[in-house]
């Protein structure tokens, strides 16, 4: 099954493409990339952006992260997507399902539905 990121990789890197942004954990990075006379702003998670395009950038992102979700919504349905959730969260060895609940937040899945099925697939361990 498809994740999340499957859906969005493809067009984040055309983005990151379009706008000239790039990842830079270092100086050493930076310069690498870096254009000559192009001012840069760092937004989160290591991304720099030509000042110029960061909005879109920003804007961009937010775009293909929520038709990421509505694509895996769509071919994967809620309930194999908790299950997904749980597993690749190792739930069923921690019983800890804090990081699915804020992971499935933005699919509008609720902390009940996701305890449901949880419940329903721990009983099949």
């Amino acid at each position: 099954m498809k994740s999340l990121t499957d859906y969005t990789q493809g067009e984040q890197t055309a983005l990151f493409d379009e706008t000239g942004a790039f990842f830079a954990f270092s100086n050493q990075q930076f310069q690498e990339k870096a254009v000559k006379g192009v001012q840069y702003c760092q937004l989160q998670a290591g991304i720099i952006c030509p000042k110029d395009k960061a909005r879109q950038l920003i804007e961009g992102l937010r775009n293909i992260y929520q038709a990421g979700i509505k694509r895996d919504l769509e071919e994967n349905g809620t309930e194999a997507i908790i299950e997904r959730e749980l597993y690749n969260h190792e739930c069923f060895y921690t019983y800890d399902l804090t990081d699915v609940k804020e992971r499935l937040e933005d699919y509008g899945i609720s902390a009940e539905q996701i305890e449901t099925k949880f419940k329903e697939l721990a009983k099949q361990q």
